[in-house]
């Protein structure tokens, strides 16, 4: 499995449209097959530092999620809002626990 860190960080004073942006595209990104996690963080003392922690079966299926009509929109729609690039790491998945319900 292939795991995704994106960091980005908002303009000072758009922080809650940002913040909106990235929360409208998670259930379009639910429906993409090879997408297994998409989870949104905000920073606990950066109030517009937010983290992605996304998990795909594959390179593929990253492929084919940054190649979506809605994560072209999202990006057109935060393009503007951003403060700096993003930092997008990758990351091959070891070990872990499942999830609990």
């Amino acid at each position: 499995m292939l795991v995704v860190v994106a960091v980005m960080k908002a303009k000072a004073g758009m922080e809650q449209e940002f913040e909106q942006a990235l929360k409208d595209i998670i259930p379009q990104v639910e429906t993409e097959k090879g997408t297994l996690m998409y989870t949104l963080h905000r920073h606990k003392k950066e109030a517009g530092k937010f983290l992605f922690y996304e998990k795909y079966t594959d390179k593929e299926a990253l492929k084919e999620h940054s190649s979506t009509p809605h994560f072209a929109a999202l990006f057109g729609k935060i393009g503007p809002m951003l403060d700096g690039s993003p930092v997008i790491e990758m990351y091959e998945e070891l070990s872990g626990i499942t999830p609990k319900k």
